[in-house]
């Protein structure tokens, strides 16, 4: 397993993100309430750079007129046509059969790390 280095845990507060380069693909490293996630930077549907996209909430919907915000900051929105994923599962939203990429992240000591498992990791 080889590791990339994203940074320190203390350079990346809860509400931020981080590109990098692992093993020759472009990653988005992103802290959600202290958590810390990580999706290939590709959109599956026609290759946009997807963490360039504008980070969001879940709009949810009980009926006409009344819309609910959710889960702010876990879904990035394509920048080409507004497709939206989950980042923390890598599903579409509308179609969880679409996705793209997730990598796991282990934080160690102070620095954060991703791990992908066709031998790509990320350290933060």
């Amino acid at each position: 397993m080889t590791k990339y280095f994203v940074g320190k845990a203390s350079d990346l507060p809860p509400g931020s993100k981080q590109m990098i380069e692992a093993g020759g693909r472009s990653v988005g490293v992103y802290n959600i309430n202290g958590t810390y996630h990580a999706i290939r930077n590709l959109c599956p549907h026609q290759g946009a750079p997807l963490c360039s996209g504008h980070t969001t909430a879940l709009v949810t919907s009980s009926g006409p007129g009344n819309f609910s915000y959710e889960r702010e900051g876990e879904i990035v929105r394509c920048p080409w046509h507004q497709w939206e994923f989950d980042i923390k599962t890598g599903r579409m939203v509308v179609d969880p059969r679409m996705r793209t990429m997730t990598y796991d992240v282990s934080v160690e000591k102070y620095d954060v790390s991703v791990d992908q498992e066709d031998h790509v990791f990320v350290h933060i």
